[in-house]
């Protein structure tokens, strides 16, 4: 901000008042949060139990390189304020930061500058999940469902480049992933199987595979079509080539009765580098007791997944979802 007597440059004058006008009108969704009791300082979301969120703890040489890129990417919007792909980075270098809710108003302020492109909608909808504000996740994905439609397809740049650059992510795809998962979480299964299943038609390598299928077998098993679950497992395999999400095919692996849950599930930590890992396939576990009848044990799964540290963690979310489902929270 200028200081008295400053002159502001013209376009830090329209992005401050950009800026205002979404915390006016409530364009980044807060409306639909209001009454809840004000955040500490710091503090990013409040889980489904109540417990105060802060952001997840990064390693201090991860720490030093994500903060570069996120001065990189505000010196590329300083250079194109208005710019989609500036704009988009920004959002994604402060997701990647732990700063969810600054990454909501980044994204905002891209979706108004470019309300007809899907992917501010598809990215603020990611990070309405991970603040557990589901309804505003759902509606920005369906929004940004609505805006691919009858577009080719693209790849979605990752922001983390895996050991061997593969890019496996496309936008379809992932705009119907995170649809399907803001469902989810909402209790609609049969909106969620039916954003999965569009999310499996762009899923074209073992990695984006694995993934979708855990949740296509995950609501399925929950629906009671257990004959439809076991048919769309039939295309893992062990010695699929996958590049990075290995905690899915480890999964689906156990749920094809190749690998045992309780081993899978000890050989990772709700803690540190693993707590992601953890999430993903306690949560996974956890819903194929329920589904089996094991309430007691997938109670006891659910709890710790619940404690894990890392909490944007989708496995960690739906967790909590599922005890509060459950009237299970803090028993």
């Amino acid at each position: 901000m200028a200081g008295p007597g400053e002159k502001m440059e013209p376009w830090t004058t329209t992005r401050t008042l950009r800026f205002s006008a979404v915390a006016l009108v409530g364009l980044a969704g807060c409306a639909s949060v209001a009454g809840e009791a004000p955040l500490p300082y710091g503090a990013q979301a409040r889980s489904l139990s109540g417990e105060v969120l802060y952001p997840p703890p990064i390693a201090p040489s991860d720490l030093a390189r994500r903060e570069g890129e996120l001065a990189r990417a505000r010196a590329e919007l300083e250079a194109k304020p208005r710019d989609l792909e500036a704009q988009l980075w920004v959002g994604r270098r402060l997701g990647y930061l732990g700063r969810f809710r600054e990454a909501v108003d980044a994204f905002t302020l891209a979706a108004l500058d470019h309300p007809e492109d899907p992917r501010p909608w598809r990215f603020r909808g990611h990070r309405y999940i991970t603040l557990r504000r589901f309804d505003d996740a759902q509606r920005d994905l369906e929004e940004a469902a609505r805006r691919i439609e009858g577009r080719p397809d693209e790849v979605e740049p990752s922001g983390a480049p895996n050991a061997r650059g593969i890019e496996l992510d496309t936008l379809n795809q992932n705009v119907h992933y995170h649809l399907g998962l803001a469902r989810y979480l909402r209790g609609d299964l049969d909106g969620a199987l039916a954003a999965w299943r569009d999310c499996r038609r762009f899923s074209n390598n073992p990695d984006a595979l694995c993934s979708v299928t855990h949740w296509l077998y995950t609501v399925l098993r929950r629906l009671g079509r257990d004959a439809e679950a076991r048919a769309v497992l039939e295309p893992i395999r062990a010695d699929l080539d996958v590049v990075e999400y290995h905690a899915y095919h480890r999964l689906v692996l156990a749920y094809k009765g190749e690998l045992d849950p309780t081993s899978l599930l000890a050989s990772t930590s709700p803690s540190g580098g693993g707590g992601v890992d953890f999430a993903t396939m306690g949560y996974g576990i956890a819903n194929m007791r329920l589904c089996d009848g094991e309430r007691v044990r997938a109670l006891e799964t659910l709890r710790r997944v619940e404690g894990c540290e890392a909490w944007h963690a989708f496995g960690r979310i739906a967790a909590e979802a599922e005890l509060h489902r459950l009237g299970a929270v803090g028993r």
